[in-house]
C-alpha cells in the first residue's frame, strides 16, 4: 500500500491548479480557461471510454460496452452544462479577454476531433492544423486508419447475420458514414422485434444518446457564442455562428436516425 500518497498527490493537484496562466488582467479570464480546461479533462475522459467500448464491440461483448457508452453520454452531459457556466460571460466580458487569444480557437482542440473520429464524423483535412505537433497529428492519422465506433457495429450486425453487403463493410475508413439503405433496414428489423434482438436495440439506444448529447453540445456551444459574440468571425478564423448551425446538421448514425421514420 502506497503509505505516502495524500489526495494532492495522487491528483497532482499542484501542477492542475498552476496550469492557470491569464494573459490579461480581465476578471473572467480565469473563468475562459477554466471551462476550456475542464473540458478538455471530460472529453479525455470520453475518448478513453470510446475506444474501450468499441473494442469490447469488436469483441462481441456488449454489456461492459454498455456501462462505457452509457459514462459517456453522463460525460456529455458535463459538457453541456459548461455552456451554461461560460454564458455568464457578457459581451464586454468577452471583449477584454478576446485580443489575448491570438489565433487560438476551440475549432483547435485535438481531443474534440478524435471524438469526432472516433463516432465516425471523419473529416481528413482537419488534421493538418495539427501539423505542428507531430505525435497529435499522427494519433489523428491512426485513428482514420481504423473503422469508427459505428463502422465497427455495422461490422457486428453483419456478423449477427444482418443482410449488410461488403461494399458498405469496406467502405474507406477516412470517410464520413454515408446512409446506407441496407443498414437501416437492418436497424429497422432490430427496432421491430426487440426482445429478440435486445442487446443490440440497446446498443442502437446507447449509440442515439451520445448522438442526442453530442447535438446538444453542438447546439449549447453555438447559442453561447451568439450570445456572447453575435455573428462575429471566431478567433480560429471560422465564420462563427453560422458555420456552428452547419455543423449540427452532421450525423454520426444517420441510419439510427432515419430508421424513426421507417417504422
Amino acid at each position: 500500500m502506497a503509505q505516502n500518497v495524500t489526495y494532492g498527490s495522487y491528483l497532482d493537484l499542484d501542477r492542475i491548479l498552476s496550469a492557470q496562466h491569464p494573459t490579461s488582467d480581465a476578471h473572467d479570464e480565469m473563468l475562459f480557461i477554466i471551462v476550456h480546461q475542464a473540458s478538455e479533462l471530460w472529453l479525455k475522459l470520453c475518448i478513453h471510454e470510446l475506444v474501450a467500448a468499441r473494442a469490447c464491440i469488436i469483441e462481441d461483448r456488449l454489456r461492459p460496452a454498455f456501462k462505457m457508452l452509457a459514462r459517456v453520454a453522463r460525460a456529455q452531459v458535463q459538457l453541456i452544462q459548461s455552456w451554461d457556466v461560460l454564458s455568464t460571460m457578457t459581451p464586454h466580458d468577452y471583449s477584454t479577454i478576446r485580443p489575448h487569444l491570438g489565433g487560438s480557437s476551440g475549432f483547435q482542440s485535438a481531443q474534440y476531433r478524435m471524438m469526432e473520429f472516433l463516432l465516425g464524423g471523419r473529416k481528413p483535412q482537419m488534421v493538418t492544423m495539427h501539423d505542428a505537433t507531430p505525435q497529435v497529428a499522427d494519433e489523428l492519422r491512426g485513428e482514420l486508419a481504423r473503422k469508427s465506433i459505428y463502422a465497427e457495429t455495422v461490422a457486428l450486425l453483419a456478423r449477427r447475420g444482418f443482410a449488410i453487403t461488403d461494399a458498405v463493410l469496406d467502405r474507406p475508413l477516412g470517410e464520413p458514414w454515408d446512409h446506407s439503405p441496407e443498414v437501416e433496414a437492418a436497424w429497422a428489423q432490430i427496432y421491430r422485434d426487440p426482445r429478440e434482438h435486445w442487446d443490440l436495440y440497446e446498443l442502437a439506444e446507447k449509440l442515439v444518446d451520445l448522438e442526442y448529447h453530442f447535438q446538444r453540445w453542438r447546439f449549447g456551444h453555438l447559442k453561447t457564442v451568439e450570445r456572447i459574440i453575435g455573428f462575429k468571425t471566431g478567433t480560429g478564423g471560422t465564420p462563427g455562428v453560422p458555420y456552428l448551425a452547419g455543423v449540427l446538421k452532421q450525423a454520426f448514425f444517420p441510419e439510427l436516425l432515419s430508421v424513426r421514420t421507417a417504422l
